[in-house]
């Protein structure tokens, strides 16, 4: 697989975060979803395009990327394949059912039967005020190991300038696919986008575990036989 490829997948695997997934939903479901959700789009690329544009040409012609170019890149993508398989395999067999369950004995259990409370991010975007999204979209777009995967990829492509910024700018569409594709439609389409949303919605809860083992496997899979790959070659 090529750097590009991995580039690419890797920008799938960071478009499925938590965080993203939680403040769409709370997002559709308030009044005014599109404001709210052009706010958060700002600030996250405010966020993870700033950043990581500043982390890639810190890396690019540095000496230890030179150095590790033919070493550490393999055993990196074997390192992070094995973490998605990882992902994959806890995931599939529903070891972290157990974890859930306790945690949620453990919330039920300290509100001691009082309403369950939200959580900081739901409290400011139920505020309905795009400032606050933006504010929102800055605080909570973190480089997650997939983003900082990618970008030491970028940087090991040696590519000039504007094909570097082209690559940052590429990821980060990609990565908040989520984001973008209901706000085009609410732009566009605003009921049919809704009576879709629903539906995914409704899918997600069936199959959102099953869809989210694929991913990671096949990335995990095509990351380690990459590594392997390089090493013996």
């Amino acid at each position: 697989m090529s750097d590009l490829g991995s580039i690419f997948l890797l920008s799938l695997l960071a478009m499925f975060t938590p965080t993203l997934l939680a403040a769409v939903t709370v997002m559709m479901l308030l009044p005014n979803p599109k404001r709210l959700m052009l706010g958060y789009l700002l600030g996250a690329y405010t966020t993870s395009i700033s950043l990581g544009l500043l982390i890639v040409f810190s890396l690019h012609g540095s000496a230890s990327v030179s150095t590790a170019k033919h070493t550490l890149g393999p055993v990196e993508d074997i390192v992070v394949g094995l973490l998605a398989l990882l992902v994959a395999f806890v995931l599939g067999s529903g070891r972290d059912a157990r974890l859930q369950e306790r945690r949620r004995r453990r919330q039920e259990a300290k509100e001691g039967g009082e309403e369950k409370k939200e959580s900081f991010p739901e409290r400011m975007l139920g505020r309905g005020s795009a400032r606050i999204t933006f504010v929102v979209g800055v605080l909570l777009t973190f480089p997650g190991v997939s983003y900082l995967a990618a970008l030491d990829r970028m940087a090991k492509l040696d590519a000039g300038v504007p094909e570097t910024v082209a690559l940052v700018v590429g990821f980060c569409l990609i990565q908040q696919l989520l984001l973008e594709v209901p706000l085009l439609g609410y732009t566009f389409a605003p009921e049919q986008t809704q009576d879709r949303v629903t539906r995914f919605r409704a899918w997600l809860a069936r199959n959102g575990r099953r869809a989210g083992v694929g991913l990671a496997a096949a990335v995990g899979g095509l990351l380690v036989l990459r590594g392997v790959i390089t090493l013996v070659a």
